[in-house]
Protein backbone atom coordinates (compact mmCIF):
# COMPACT_ATOMS: atom_id res chain seq x y z
CA UNK A 1 0.00 0.00 0.00
CA UNK A 2 1.27 3.46 -0.94
CA UNK A 3 -0.75 6.16 0.80
CA UNK A 4 -0.64 9.97 0.47
CA UNK A 5 -1.59 11.83 3.65
CA UNK A 6 -2.63 15.48 3.66
CA UNK A 7 -3.91 17.73 6.43
CA UNK A 8 -4.67 21.30 7.44
CA UNK A 9 -5.40 22.84 4.04
CA UNK A 10 -7.12 25.83 5.68
CA UNK A 11 -8.78 27.02 2.49
CA UNK A 12 -5.52 27.37 0.54
CA UNK A 13 -6.42 26.10 -2.94
CA UNK A 14 -3.09 27.17 -4.46
CA UNK A 15 -1.27 24.88 -2.03
CA UNK A 16 -3.77 22.04 -2.32
CA UNK A 17 -3.55 21.85 -6.09
CA UNK A 18 0.26 21.84 -6.01
CA UNK A 19 0.21 18.95 -3.54
CA UNK A 20 -2.38 17.00 -5.53
CA UNK A 21 -0.20 17.35 -8.63
CA UNK A 22 2.80 16.00 -6.73
CA UNK A 23 0.75 13.12 -5.32
CA UNK A 24 -0.17 12.15 -8.89
CA UNK A 25 3.53 12.07 -9.78
CA UNK A 26 4.23 9.91 -6.72
CA UNK A 27 1.63 7.38 -7.91
CA UNK A 28 0.01 6.98 -4.52
CA UNK A 29 -2.69 4.32 -4.51
CA UNK A 30 -4.91 6.37 -2.20
CA UNK A 31 -5.04 9.81 -0.61
CA UNK A 32 -6.52 10.52 2.81
CA UNK A 33 -7.23 13.84 4.54
CA UNK A 34 -6.89 14.67 8.24
CA UNK A 35 -9.12 17.72 8.55
CA UNK A 36 -9.17 21.51 8.81
CA UNK A 37 -10.25 21.87 5.19
CA UNK A 38 -11.61 25.39 4.75
CA UNK A 39 -10.83 27.63 7.72
CA UNK A 40 -8.65 30.27 6.08
CA UNK A 41 -9.00 33.61 4.24
CA UNK A 42 -7.94 32.24 0.84
CA UNK A 43 -10.49 30.21 -1.16
CA UNK A 44 -12.53 28.04 1.22
CA UNK A 45 -15.29 27.42 -1.31
CA UNK A 46 -12.82 26.33 -3.96
CA UNK A 47 -11.22 23.91 -1.51
CA UNK A 48 -14.61 22.51 -0.50
CA UNK A 49 -15.55 21.94 -4.13
CA UNK A 50 -12.24 20.22 -4.84
CA UNK A 51 -12.71 17.76 -1.98
CA UNK A 52 -16.36 17.13 -2.78
CA UNK A 53 -15.28 16.23 -6.31
CA UNK A 54 -12.48 13.93 -5.12
CA UNK A 55 -14.50 12.07 -2.49
CA UNK A 56 -11.44 11.10 -0.42
CA UNK A 57 -11.47 9.22 2.88
CA UNK A 58 -11.34 12.06 5.40
CA UNK A 59 -11.76 13.05 9.03
CA UNK A 60 -12.88 16.41 10.33
CA UNK A 61 -10.61 18.86 12.12
CA UNK A 62 -11.37 20.99 15.12
CA UNK A 63 -12.01 24.02 12.91
CA UNK A 64 -14.33 22.02 10.67
CA UNK A 65 -16.34 21.22 13.80
CA UNK A 66 -16.26 24.84 14.97
CA UNK A 67 -17.56 25.97 11.57
CA UNK A 68 -20.44 23.49 11.43
CA UNK A 69 -21.38 23.39 15.12
CA UNK A 70 -20.39 26.89 16.25
CA UNK A 71 -18.86 27.81 19.59
CA UNK A 72 -19.21 30.59 22.11
CA UNK A 73 -15.77 32.08 21.42
CA UNK A 74 -16.06 32.08 17.63
CA UNK A 75 -12.89 32.72 15.64
CA UNK A 76 -13.14 35.32 12.87
CA UNK A 77 -11.67 32.93 10.29
CA UNK A 78 -14.18 30.20 11.14
CA UNK A 79 -17.00 32.75 10.91
CA UNK A 80 -15.68 33.89 7.53
CA UNK A 81 -15.62 30.34 6.13
CA UNK A 82 -19.08 29.63 7.54
CA UNK A 83 -20.46 32.74 5.83
CA UNK A 84 -18.96 31.78 2.45
CA UNK A 85 -19.89 28.09 2.20
CA UNK A 86 -23.12 27.31 0.36
CA UNK A 87 -25.65 24.75 1.61
CA UNK A 88 -24.10 21.85 -0.29
CA UNK A 89 -20.60 22.64 0.92
CA UNK A 90 -21.74 23.07 4.52
CA UNK A 91 -23.58 19.73 4.41
CA UNK A 92 -20.45 18.01 3.09
CA UNK A 93 -18.34 19.50 5.89
CA UNK A 94 -20.88 18.53 8.56
CA UNK A 95 -20.93 14.93 7.31
CA UNK A 96 -17.21 14.24 7.76
CA UNK A 97 -16.55 11.80 10.66
CA UNK A 98 -14.26 12.48 13.62
CA UNK A 99 -12.09 9.42 12.93
CA UNK A 100 -11.73 6.79 10.22
CA UNK A 101 -9.82 3.60 9.47
CA UNK A 102 -8.40 1.81 6.46
CA UNK A 103 -9.06 -1.81 7.35
CA UNK A 104 -7.07 -2.85 10.41
CA UNK A 105 -3.88 -1.13 9.22
CA UNK A 106 -4.36 2.66 9.35
CA UNK A 107 -6.16 4.94 11.82
CA UNK A 108 -6.99 8.56 10.94
CA UNK A 109 -7.62 11.41 13.37
CA UNK A 110 -7.02 15.15 13.45
CA UNK A 111 -5.57 15.83 16.90
CA UNK A 112 -5.43 12.63 18.94
CA UNK A 113 -7.62 9.52 18.62
CA UNK A 114 -9.88 10.85 21.39
CA UNK A 115 -9.85 14.63 20.84
CA UNK A 116 -9.63 16.71 17.65
CA UNK A 117 -8.45 19.78 19.61
CA UNK A 118 -5.42 18.23 21.40
CA UNK A 119 -1.92 18.20 19.95
CA UNK A 120 -0.40 14.71 19.95
CA UNK A 121 3.28 14.84 19.02
CA UNK A 122 3.88 18.48 19.92
CA UNK A 123 2.53 21.06 22.35
CA UNK A 124 2.35 24.84 22.74
CA UNK A 125 3.82 26.38 25.87
CA UNK A 126 2.59 29.47 27.78
CA UNK A 127 5.01 31.56 25.70
CA UNK A 128 3.36 30.35 22.51
CA UNK A 129 6.37 28.28 21.46
CA UNK A 130 6.07 24.71 20.21
CA UNK A 131 7.74 21.82 21.98
CA UNK A 132 7.91 18.05 21.50
CA UNK A 133 5.69 16.06 23.85
CA UNK A 134 7.25 13.33 25.97
CA UNK A 135 7.34 9.76 24.72
CA UNK A 136 5.22 8.73 27.70
CA UNK A 137 2.47 11.18 26.74
CA UNK A 138 2.54 10.11 23.09
CA UNK A 139 2.45 6.41 23.98
CA UNK A 140 -0.49 7.00 26.35
CA UNK A 141 -2.54 8.65 23.60
CA UNK A 142 -1.94 5.63 21.35
CA UNK A 143 -3.19 3.15 23.97
CA UNK A 144 -6.24 1.25 22.81
CA UNK A 145 -5.67 1.90 19.11
CA UNK A 146 -3.72 -1.16 17.87
CA UNK A 147 -3.19 0.00 14.29
CA UNK A 148 0.26 -0.28 12.69
CA UNK A 149 -0.09 3.31 11.39
CA UNK A 150 -1.66 6.20 13.32
CA UNK A 151 -2.16 9.43 11.36
CA UNK A 152 -2.71 12.85 12.93
CA UNK A 153 -2.53 16.53 11.99
CA UNK A 154 -3.48 19.70 13.90
CA UNK A 155 0.01 20.94 14.90
CA UNK A 156 1.03 21.86 11.32
CA UNK A 157 4.47 20.42 12.13
CA UNK A 158 5.59 17.43 10.00
CA UNK A 159 6.93 14.72 12.28
CA UNK A 160 7.02 10.96 12.60
CA UNK A 161 7.63 8.72 15.60
CA UNK A 162 8.04 4.97 16.00
CA UNK A 163 6.34 3.77 19.19
CA UNK A 164 7.90 1.19 21.48
CA UNK A 165 5.89 -1.59 19.83
CA UNK A 166 6.92 -0.27 16.36
CA UNK A 167 3.59 1.29 15.49
CA UNK A 168 4.16 4.40 13.41
CA UNK A 169 2.66 7.81 14.28
CA UNK A 170 2.76 10.31 11.41
CA UNK A 171 1.90 13.99 11.24
CA UNK A 172 2.25 15.12 7.60
CA UNK A 173 2.37 18.83 8.45
CA UNK A 174 0.14 21.42 6.84
CA UNK A 175 -0.76 21.75 3.18
CA UNK A 176 -2.02 25.30 3.40
CA UNK A 177 -0.43 26.91 6.46
CA UNK A 178 3.15 25.79 7.31
CA UNK A 179 4.05 26.95 10.80
CA UNK A 180 7.10 27.70 12.93
CA UNK A 181 9.64 26.45 10.37
CA UNK A 182 10.42 29.46 8.20
CA UNK A 183 9.51 27.51 5.07
CA UNK A 184 6.75 28.50 2.67
CA UNK A 185 6.57 25.00 1.16
CA UNK A 186 3.37 22.98 1.42
CA UNK A 187 3.77 19.75 3.39
CA UNK A 188 2.35 16.24 3.11
CA UNK A 189 3.47 12.63 3.60
CA UNK A 190 3.75 9.40 1.68
CA UNK A 191 3.27 6.35 3.91
CA UNK A 192 4.15 2.99 2.40
CA UNK A 193 4.17 -0.65 3.47
CA UNK A 194 7.33 -2.43 2.34
CA UNK A 195 8.18 -6.03 3.12
CA UNK A 196 5.57 -6.11 5.88
CA UNK A 197 6.74 -2.90 7.60
CA UNK A 198 5.72 0.74 7.21
CA UNK A 199 7.92 3.65 6.20
CA UNK A 200 7.20 7.34 5.71
CA UNK A 201 8.50 10.14 3.51
CA UNK A 202 7.75 13.74 4.52
CA UNK A 203 7.51 15.93 1.41
CA UNK A 204 7.88 19.70 0.94
CA UNK A 205 6.28 21.16 -2.19
CA UNK A 206 6.73 24.73 -3.47
CA UNK A 207 3.57 26.49 -4.61
CA UNK A 208 2.27 29.96 -5.50
CA UNK A 209 2.29 31.31 -1.94
CA UNK A 210 2.31 34.87 -3.30
CA UNK A 211 -1.07 34.16 -4.92
CA UNK A 212 -2.38 32.82 -1.60
CA UNK A 213 -1.02 35.90 0.19
CA UNK A 214 -2.86 38.18 -2.26
CA UNK A 215 -6.11 36.35 -1.53
CA UNK A 216 -5.61 36.83 2.22
CA UNK A 217 -4.88 40.53 1.76
CA UNK A 218 -7.89 40.98 -0.50
CA UNK A 219 -10.02 39.51 2.30
CA UNK A 220 -8.46 41.84 4.87
CA UNK A 221 -6.12 39.39 6.64
CA UNK A 222 -2.61 40.78 6.44
CA UNK A 223 -1.39 38.47 9.24
CA UNK A 224 -2.37 35.41 7.20
CA UNK A 225 -0.67 36.88 4.13
CA UNK A 226 2.49 37.30 6.19
CA UNK A 227 2.14 33.75 7.49
CA UNK A 228 2.08 32.07 4.09
CA UNK A 229 4.79 34.44 2.81
CA UNK A 230 7.27 33.49 5.55
CA UNK A 231 6.26 30.15 7.10
CA UNK A 232 7.05 31.50 10.57
CA UNK A 233 3.66 31.98 12.26
CA UNK A 234 2.68 30.53 15.60
CA UNK A 235 -0.98 29.84 16.46
CA UNK A 236 -1.17 33.00 18.59
CA UNK A 237 -0.18 35.09 15.52
CA UNK A 238 -3.41 34.25 13.72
Amino acid sequence: MRLAVISDVHGNLHALDAVLEDIARQRAEQTVVLGDFVSGPFDPCGVADRFIELGLVSVRGNHDRFITDGRADDWAIDALARSLLDERQAAWLAGIPATATLGDEVFLCHGTPRDDNTLWLDGVGPDGKLFHRSRESIEAEASGFPFPVLLCGHSHIPRTLRLADRRLVVNPGSVGLPMAMGSTDSRYAIVERRDGDWSVSLRAIPYDHDGAARQARDNGYENWAEAVSTGWPLPRDL
